[in-house]
């Protein structure tokens, strides 16, 4: 996992992100302007309490993505006794009962002087919402885009996936995605057998390895960059199809259909062994 934040002090008017590592992989994004902080997708609340005690912040608001317990289990702890907000999906109401607001697609919530716009991304929950700050030019997706990669399909539909990735593909390409979990290795190493010819890929892969190497986080990547290495947002890339059938047969004609058997094939891959 990777090193924590270094407590250190903020200055200045600007919003900030960094990450808190919980559990063996997840992150937990730390927003914060000034001494007033914010947090999404807590699903442990000891590292949140830590990292805003040797900071010195007060948490003012938790942004919700989605309901598995790694996103939310911390809530409870972190609300305890404060006057806390918690916006999260109203579809998944029901099952995160410390949520206060109840967002759907296109509404606007406003953290720490900064305006998100909630975009509703269902594929791996199904009322999983995303946040963007498009003037930041920050996007808070949780489980549904990772670098390189995407996620399961617990509750909806690859053609559901389908459409939020499209969604969340559209936006400007400096957007810094900010997902849930370190997963990019492991998916870098499913794209690279995927389009083994992308030099982008080869490039970014290394990279990102130099990060790992010294337990940097590999994130926030970008929108811009997600478009050029993620096979999840090329499906209509005639190499994607041609690597999908080659391992899986033929599929039906629509990107749906690919994107379907290419997450099948992600879903029981397993990286070549090492030379």
């Amino acid at each position: 996992m990777s090193k924590p934040i270094r407590p250190e002090l903020p200055s200045g008017p600007e919003l900030r992100v960094s990450a808190i590592p919980t559990f063996s992989d997840n992150y937990v994004w730390l927003l914060q302007r000034g001494m007033r902080a914010v947090v999404v997708d807590p699903g442990d609340a000891g590292p949140v309490r830590r990292a805003l005690d040797a900071l010195g912040l007060e948490l003012e608001a938790i942004l919700v993505t989605h309901h598995h317990p790694d996103h939310v289990g911390g809530i409870g702890e972190l609300c305890a006794g404060r006057p806390i907000r918690v916006p999260g999906p109203k579809a998944e109401a029901a099952k995160i009962p410390t949520l206060t607001e109840h967002l759907v697609d296109g509404d606007r919530v406003s953290v720490l002087g900064a305006n998100a716009e909630v975009i509703a991304i269902p594929g791996h929950t199904l009322g999983h919402i995303a946040f963007h700050f498009p003037a930041e030019r920050l996007l808070f997706c949780g489980d549904t885009l990772f670098s390189g990669g995407c996620g399961r399909l617990f509750e909806g539909t690859p053609a559901q996936m389908l459409a939020s990735l499209s969604r969340l593909a559209a936006l400007p390409e400096d957007t810094a995605v900010y997902c849930a979990h370190e997963y990019t290795l492991s998916n870098l190493a499913f794209a690279q057998v995927v389009e083994p010819g992308n030099r982008e890929l080869a490039d970014y892969r290394a990279r990102i390895e130099a990060l790992r190497a010294d337990d940097a986080p590999s994130l926030p990547s970008r929108i811009g960059v997600e478009r050029a290495i993620n096979p999840f947002l090329r499906t209509a890339m005639i190499g994607i199809r041609t690597a999908v059938e080659a391992q899986a047969g033929p599929v039906s004609s629509g990107q749906a259909a690919v994107f379907a058997a290419l997450r099948a094939w992600k879903d029981n891959f397993r990286p070549p062994a090492a030379v």
